[in-house]
């Protein structure tokens, strides 16, 4: 299993929990190259789709941003997994996907913060790290384009997201805010699956002693109206 098939699998209940009863049309964002969520949807009966330039090929996959998307009837929840971080317009976004929902529709987001990734947290992972044999690891290129800056791990991390230009996870919270009925608000571990040995359990206690922070948030909320 690699670790993105990992991460999906580890996420999953959490969406799963939150969406409204099947069947119902769902749309994810950025559902990737492995089509994220779309096929443990459609396997748990809802007429699901997936947005993302890289998506898959086949009819349930739209190969296209999310921005471009017109979606063919109004959905009755949007999932976006690990997604709106990095998109270039975080309102244009968030409106398309209100604008997806039926009334009272639901919005499920697993998010990263990365404003949280501070550098006990960044020394936690990278002891933990896979082998320079693995396959490309996201937290392995972060270490070593780190050692070589020469800088300190914040100033690092700070300059590399905003050269990224990615949203904090604080921004999407009160972006969502804005736009839908929160109904459940939470954090947890986010990096276990790009590491060696540890589990999503070995990753909670650490965030539990507090030796690292929590860099995932989940956030469930609803389309007024």
């Amino acid at each position: 299993m690699s670790s993105d098939e990992r991460w999906l699998a580890a996420a999953w209940p959490f969406v799963r929990d939150w969406l409204p009863a099947a069947p119902g049309a769902v749309v994810e964002i950025g559902c990737g190259p492995l089509g994220g969520f779309v096929p443990m949807l459609r396997s748990a009966g809802y007429d699901a789709s997936g947005v993302d330039p890289e998506a898959p090929d086949g009819p349930w996959y739209h190969q296209v941003e999310f921005e471009r998307y017109e979606p063919p009837r109004p959905a009755a929840a949007v999932v976006a997994c690990a997604s709106l971080h990095h998109v270039a317009d975080l309102g244009e976004v968030l409106d398309r996907a209100g604008a997806a929902l039926a009334g009272g529709g639901t919005i499920v987001v697993v998010e990263w913060a990365w404003e949280r990734f501070d550098d006990a947290t960044a020394r936690w992972c990278f002891d933990r790290l896979p082998g320079p044999s693995a396959e490309h690891n996201w937290l392995r290129h972060r270490h070593d384009e780190w050692r070589a800056s020469g800088l300190p791990w914040e100033s690092y991390c700070r300059d590399w997201a905003g050269a990224e230009h990615l949203h904090s996870a604080a921004d999407i919270v009160a972006a969502l805010d804005a736009r839908f009925d929160r109904q459940f608000l939470g954090n947890g571990p986010y990096f276990f699956a790009d590491l060696e040995g540890v589990s999503e359990a070995d990753e909670q206690a650490a965030i539990d002693a507090g030796v690292i922070q929590a860099g995932r948030v989940g956030y469930v909320g609803r389309r007024p109206g």
